[in-house]
């Protein structure tokens, strides 16, 4: 079963094969290396840059501008801060020109904690991306996901970000939730596809045959069902909520999670119709919980949804803090972890009116 590493690269390749992607570019991302985590080895259109993200997002513009349907890479998204003005350039083309002018261009970058990345390696870019117009926005939580929303990404005719939690890039596939086409077997498949140490210089991949796989943006998935309370979240803190979910059920506290998998756009339909029936919404991710994209749910929830709940709707994010400390200690207080996520789901499930 594949790690999510494996499955951005089985992407790639298919994308590259059948899907007209001319260009994989960024720091390290060509050979030998194939990218600081290793998802872009193989890819024969990958090819590295000098250390300069404002030049990657330029040249993702101009590419695409060009035809040239391309994924630029932003090796943390710590420092994609500094490209804000040309990617909000990026997300106005279609609109202001009148739908003359597409931009198929797919800015990837790794977001969030879970590594011990101290200040510069650690924060999350999720609201920011929600705040640039023209966008569409992945984040996975499973390898499968993160193979098919890449590919919504790359054949989009418009700019689209993937953002991809760090913490979960080696994390496997669940039983019947592999990437179809794969070898069951991962030490197969790390043969076929994974580059050796050492030398690479004759190495080739062995890819398997995988079909194409298209995640709809806007398509939410519901990964446990639930009557006491709804929980939505993505990326990194979505197995978190899964497990605190799993063992609070044995208290008998029922949490319907649900996976967003993409924040623009965004599948309100099924978190309206889970608060429905719960009167209870909890919403949780890891970035600073000031600006939050969580906030504009809660918002909506509390403006649409007012006389459905049965408790104020809550937040649980990550700490308002310059950034992640390099201590296990202080990473673990920086954003949600599972003991967190349980009492917070715990409370709601608990708060009587």
């Amino acid at each position: 079963m594949s790690t999510m590493v494996q499955a951005i690269r089985m992407a790639l390749h298919v994308a590259e094969e059948r899907h007209d992607l001319t260009d994989v570019f960024g720091e390290d991302v060509g050979p030998p290396l194939g990218g600081a985590f290793t998802a872009t080895q193989g890819i024969k259109c990958a090819w590295n840059t000098p250390l300069d993200e404002r030049g990657i997002v330029g040249a993702s513009i101009g590419l695409a501008l060009a035809g040239c349907r391309n994924v630029g890479e932003i090796q943390f998204c710590d420092y994609a801060y500094n490209t804000i003005d040309l990617l909000k350039l990026a997300g106005l083309q279609t609109w202001s020109t009148n739908g003359d002018w597409n931009v198929p261009m797919t800015i990837l970058t790794p977001v969030g904690a879970g590594i011990r990345g101290s200040i510069y390696h650690s924060h999350s870019f999720d609201a920011t991306a929600t705040h640039i117009p023209g966008f569409k926005i992945a984040i996975p939580s499973t390898p499968r996901d993160a193979y098919g929303l890449l590919l919504s990404c790359i054949v989009d005719p418009n700019p689209c970000f993937f953002l991809v939690p760090k913490a979960l890039m080696r994390v496997r596939s669940l039983p019947g939730e592999e990437v179809p086409g794969e070898p069951g077997d991962d030490r197969a498949l790390s043969k076929m596809i994974d580059a050796p140490l050492g030398d690479r210089a004759k190495w080739q991949p062995q890819w398997p045959d995988t079909p194409d796989i298209f995640i709809p943006f806007g398509e939410a998935r519901t990964v446990r069902s639930g009557r006491d309370l709804t929980v939505v979240s993505y990326g990194r803190t979505l197995p978190l909520c899964k497990k605190a979910a799993d063992e609070l059920s044995q208290e008998g506290i029922e949490a319907e999670v649900i996976d967003l998998r993409t924040l623009h756009p965004y599948d309100w339909p099924r978190i309206r119709d889970s608060v429905k029936r719960t009167g209870r919404a909890l919403f949780v991710n890891e970035d600073t919980e000031i600006s939050n994209f969580g906030e504009h749910l809660l918002r909506r929830t509390v403006e649409e949804l007012f006389y459905e709940l049965s408790a104020p709707p809550r937040l649980l994010a990550g700490a308002f803090v310059p950034g992640v400390g390099l201590a296990d200690s202080l990473e673990m207080a920086s954003v949600p972890q599972l003991p967190s996520v349980r009492d917070a789901m715990r409370q709601l499930a608990h708060h009587q009116a």
